[in-house]
């Protein structure tokens, strides 16, 4: 059976740097009847195993570790075994959520992450912050890119970890190279494609300074 991409949303908060926000998160589950992978337990543990059902839960795959995107982490591994995995450019910003317990395995560029006949490539893609990464699946058409694109520009680097050139960098070098029809899944909000954002690159370099 080939592996489908399912997806619900869940609702808490951002908190950083003093400030606390209601937000509303995307959480992708990527598999088949049989075995899947999550990218960003955020908020709710219980709904997230609801989705899977009975399916064997091989990782917990974050794109970046805001509290929003990893806060139900934790309780996801503990109910499934599920390993989670987070880029250790992130470590800081993971331990303002989790302090007493530090993610089960590492993400590195490059890196293939296999699924129910699939895989997803790791991009890492610094900028919103400095562990961010994307997750490539070309046979699926998609990528996964948390807050790193979203439709009509970057994700916000106005607060701590962050920094508008580097994400640009990370955008143009390894996003922008995608096929023009590739599915752009957000960790937030409605999706876009490659095609659609790759001309505005440029306006948001402008923007930027």
């Amino acid at each position: 059976m080939a592996a489908r991409i399912d997806h619900l949303v869940t609702s808490g908060t951002f908190s950083l740097d003093g400030g606390t926000w209601d937000v509303d998160n995307n959480v992708w589950i990527v598999g088949d009847d049989h075995e899947a992978v999550v990218i960003d337990a955020a908020h709710d543990a219980d709904a997230i195993r609801a989705a899977l059902g009975d399916r064997a839960l091989r990782a917990i795959v974050c794109t970046h570790a805001h509290n929003d995107h990893i806060d139900a982490a934790p309780a996801l591994a503990a109910a499934t075994g599920a390993p989670i995995l987070l880029h250790p450019e992130d470590l800081p910003l993971w331990k303002q959520t989790h302090p007493d317990r530090l993610p089960d395995g590492e993400l590195a560029d490059g890196e293939r992450i296999a699924v129910a006949g699939t895989e997803l490539t790791v991009l890492h893609t610094p900028g919103h912050a400095p562990g961010a990464v994307c997750l490539y699946a070309p046979e699926l058409g998609t990528v996964f890119t948390g807050d790193t694109l979203f439709a009509g520009g970057p994700g916000a680097t106005g607060r701590s970890f962050s920094h508008f050139p580097t994400i640009i960098d990370s955008i143009r070098d390894q996003l922008l190279t995608l096929p023009a029809g590739t599915a752009v899944r957000t960790g937030h909000g409605d999706g876009t494609t490659i095609g659609a954002e790759a001309p505005q690159l440029a306006e948001w370099i402008a923007r930027g300074h």
